[in-house]
């Protein structure tokens, strides 16, 4: 289901579903990220809701739970899924964006300034301590080849030479 209108970058409450149909597959990031193969199955098997930035997937899967302080400072973390990671996110204006595939297809209204400061958009970049990944991402709304308006992520997670590129799309429920 389309995003309702009053749903900004400022105001994700509510519940979401990656709609797997729209988004590109997940599994090459997994992999690269050095998840094993029987669990990189599973989110492809799984149906994943993101409540409120907690991912519980509704076949019982325990997921992760993401957690942002918008003051751009590194945090660590650790869970079962990535390991031994640091993050740090903000609040970023989409000429702020260098990354040509990061800032692609995005929504740039007014409609759409969510952040304190008229930011259509969040950045958050996750170090891994262990495995030698980074991930950035980007979050923000984009029209979908369908024609709705969906919170969507674009995704980039590299490692060494290697770069996956990720476009996340989102339901909302409720």
């Amino acid at each position: 289901m389309a995003a309702p209108a009053d749903k900004t970058i400022g105001n994700l409450n509510g519940k979401w579903v990656m709609n797997k149909t729209l988004s590109t597959p997940i599994e090459p990031g997994l992999a690269l990220q050095g998840v094993g193969w029987m669990t990189r199955k599973m989110p492809s098997a799984e149906q994943f809701t993101h409540v409120e930035i907690e991912q519980t997937g509704t076949g019982g899967m325990k997921g992760s739970t993401e957690k942002r302080c918008l003051d751009y400072n590194f945090r660590d973390h650790s869970d079962w899924l990535f390991g031994h990671v640091k993050g740090q996110s903000k609040w970023i204006s989409a000429a702020e964006i260098t990354d040509d595939f990061l800032k692609s297809g995005w929504i740039e209204t007014d409609a759409e300034k969510g952040g304190p400061n008229g930011e259509t958009h969040l950045l958050s970049h996750v170090e891994s301590y262990d495995a030698g990944w980074t991930a950035t991402q980007i979050w923000g709304f984009k029209e979908c080849s369908d024609g709705q308006r969906r919170y969507a992520r674009n995704v980039v997670i590299a490692k060494g030479s290697e770069r996956v590129e990720l476009q996340l799309y989102y339901d909302y429920l409720e």
